[in-house]
């Protein structure tokens, strides 16, 4: 018994970097492509809006600490000086992972029963990282831009 599986033209014309508000850094659906395994079968539009999607959620939950890192002098998320226990230029690596993650997640979300990389059907079961899972992903890094806590509890 042999199978076919499609994976589409993997030497699709690559997609330009996508320009961003002159703070955050451009992303480049390549580089999208190659850290999260996206292969040819994802259309190079469907990758560009997905990303610029994702790039206007995130800046606008980062709005406000961008406004306050310009307001302090720093006119790129580049300039900003990363704390004593972080690496540096690490603002603009965790705000690729927020966009990155969040487009993503917004793939699976349209292709619920999709595996960009085919190897659950070679393994057998489920793609267990789902949107949600991204989503996570996506907060977390914005939480380590912001200073904040990965977790909220309230006492009811």
């Amino acid at each position: 018994m042999s199978s076919f599986i499609a994976t589409g033209n993997t030497s699709a014309r690559a997609a330009e970097p996508i320009e961003n508000n002159g703070f955050w850094p451009e992303i480049d659906p390549a580089d999208f492509r190659a850290t999260h395994r996206i292969d040819g079968t994802v259309t190079p539009v469907r990758v560009q809006d997905v990303l610029l999607t994702a790039m206007a959620t995130t800046n606008r939950i980062l709005r406000h600490w961008q406004a306050q890192q310009i307001e302090a002098g720093y006119l790129t998320a580049e300039a900003v000086p990363a704390p004593d226990w972080q690496p540096p230029n690490i603002y603009p690596a965790l705000y690729q992972r927020a966009v990155f993650a969040e487009a993503h997640a917004q793939l699976l979300e349209r292709y619920r029963d999709y595996d960009a990389t085919a190897s659950t059907r070679d393994r057998g079961d489920l793609n267990e990282y789902t949107g949600d899972s991204y989503r996570r992903d996506a907060r977390y890094a914005v939480s380590e831009i912001t200073g904040r806590s990965h977790v909220t509890v309230e006492l009811i």
